[in-house]
């Protein structure tokens, strides 16, 4: 399960792996660690010098070097001082730290596996955390990690400071040192409108909600925060504009979010098909669909009594809609009983096919078009930032799609009726069902035919689509009729056949 608490993301097994060979300059030579000696002229040298228990590599001829405690940046000039005292020309030299001491790190406290860990003493603590599982996200503090030697910390280190700043103090680890990790402190929880929408940790015993904003990092949208308080039972709402928050403070256990409560002041609404005028417009919000058809050109060719109207929270609707009956299709497959073994294996067969079709149905896209032709409110409709305004091409043209020979277009002629055009398009295939015949209008609207006789009464108009369902076998399909008006709505609202 992902935490939601700030920081749980940062221990993958990342530090755990091993570390960079490139040694900080600031490292301080330590007991154990291995010196790469070269000299080179009058006298020749070259060998690895490991640093005893007295703080001294051993360099021939000059003795003990004493080199602990000495920065990993200096360690060539306090050796060639050395060597300087013995000889004062011919003789170069050139020392390097070649590897840090092998150490061994217990790490204790709020982390999943306590335990003893090796690694070198170049290490940072993130390397051995990481080996131990990172901090318990539901119980371990972020903000103030120990290193300890013996009874002394040597060092407190915030986590958060790395995260949100990339400052890592460098901690020089020698065997038998304890990273302590220490009990959670006060927390937060931030959701909404925040880069941010985690729970953050703090001292004390509130935080300013200044403070908590940086760590938060609240989108640009965000207006407002809702304050939810650790008050018990009861839980106490506070509302408040985010710009005159700053004398406000967040206690232990409090939730955060951070919401817009503005209007917008404009809208953008494009407008496609046949006209003159811009495709892009930006009104004032609440502007009406009459305000914007006033604002087009319009040329003879446009066929402004059927408009469309095409919006973005609609086609989501649709959407909605569609994905809740296509799960019902799939949970009345998945727990359909059979009563003997042969139908049990007929309904797994029929259930993978459909199963498969239901897969294929999720990726249909619906239209979003609203019916507004025929609305005697037409020009008072309230636009949204978003919608798509079409005004049709007079194309006189009908479309003929899905269980038909040879869909196509086909000129309208006023007697044709729909009979004749579906015979234009070579009549029905075999998976046709000549009973669910769907005409899309251009305006939004449709119409449908249910009978064979009634296809000579159903007015063709130029611009319609017709779309010719298949057949759902009733006999072969045991949610023939869940499936049968699932295409149905798939066509209403997409203006796609969709067959099995």
């Amino acid at each position: 399960m992902v935490s939601d608490v700030f920081g749980a993301q940062l221990f993958t097994g990342a530090f755990a792996r091993e570390g960079a060979t490139v040694f900080n300059p600031d490292y301080l030579v330590a007991t154990g660690d291995t010196v790469q000696l070269r000299l080179w002229g009058a006298f020749e040298f070259d060998a690895s010098l490991v640093v005893d228990p007295q703080g001294n590599i051993f360099v021939p001829n000059v003795g003990p070097v004493q080199v602990r405690g000495v920065r990993n940046a200096d360690l060539q000039a306090t050796v060639a001082a050395a060597l300087g005292r013995v000889y004062r020309a011919n003789v170069n030299s050139y020392a390097s730290l070649a590897e840090a001491q092998p150490v061994r790190v217990f790490v204790s406290g709020f982390v999943p596996r306590p335990g003893l860990y090796s690694g070198t003493s170049m290490d940072s603590l993130l390397h051995y955390l990481d080996q131990a599982g990172g901090i318990d996200p539901d119980r371990g503090t972020f903000l103030a990690l120990q290193v300890k030697r013996g009874e002394q910390v040597r060092a407190t280190v915030n986590l958060y400071d790395f995260l949100l700043s990339g400052r890592m103090p460098q901690v020089q680890l020698a065997t038998g040192d304890v990273i302590f990790v220490p009990p959670k402190a006060s927390t937060v929880k931030v959701h909404g409108l925040a880069a941010n929408a985690k729970r953050f940790e703090f001292t004390g015993n509130t935080l300013p909600l200044p403070q908590l904003t940086q760590l938060a990092k609240p989108q640009a949208a965000a207006t407002h925060v809702r304050i939810t308080r650790n008050t018990g039972t009861v839980r106490n709402v506070e509302y408040h504009e985010l710009a005159q928050a700053s004398q406000l403070a967040v206690g232990n256990g409090d939730e955060v979010e951070f919401t817009a409560d503005k209007k917008p002041g404009t809208i953008t609404v494009r407008v496609e098909g046949e006209h003159q005028s811009p495709q892009e417009y930006v009104l004032p919000y609440g502007s009406q669909l009459g305000e914007l058809l006033q604002r087009i050109q319009l040329n003879e060719r446009s066929q402004i009594q059927n408009v469309q109207l095409f919006r973005q929270s609609v086609k989501q609707r649709q959407k909605d809609m569609l994905a809740t009956s296509l799960r019902s299709l799939e949970a009345a497959l998945l727990t359909a009983r059979s009563g003997s073994s042969d139908e049990a294996r007929l309904r797994t067969e029929e259930a993978n096919l459909t199963l498969q079709w239901v897969e294929r149905a999720k990726q249909v896209e619906p239209l979003g078009q609203v019916l507004i032709a025929e609305a005697a409110g037409r020009d008072q409709i309230m636009l949204e930032n978003g919608d798509i305004v079409r005004i049709p091409t007079k194309d006189a043209l009908v479309l003929i799609n899905g269980e038909v020979l040879f869909p196509n277009a086909v000129a309208h002629q006023p007697q044709l009726t729909l009979r004749d055009y579906i015979s234009r398009a070579g009549g029905y295939t075999q998976r046709a069902d000549n009973s669910r015949i769907v005409v899309a209008r251009l305006d939004g609207s449709f119409e449908q035919s249910e009978d064979p006789r009634s296809l000579d009464r159903i007015r063709v108009q130029p611009g319609d689509q017709i779309l010719v369902l298949p057949k759902v076998d009733e006999k072969q399909r045991q949610f023939w009729k869940d499936m049968t008006q699932i295409i149905y709505q798939i066509a209403v609202s997409a203006k796609v056949v969709f067959g099995l």
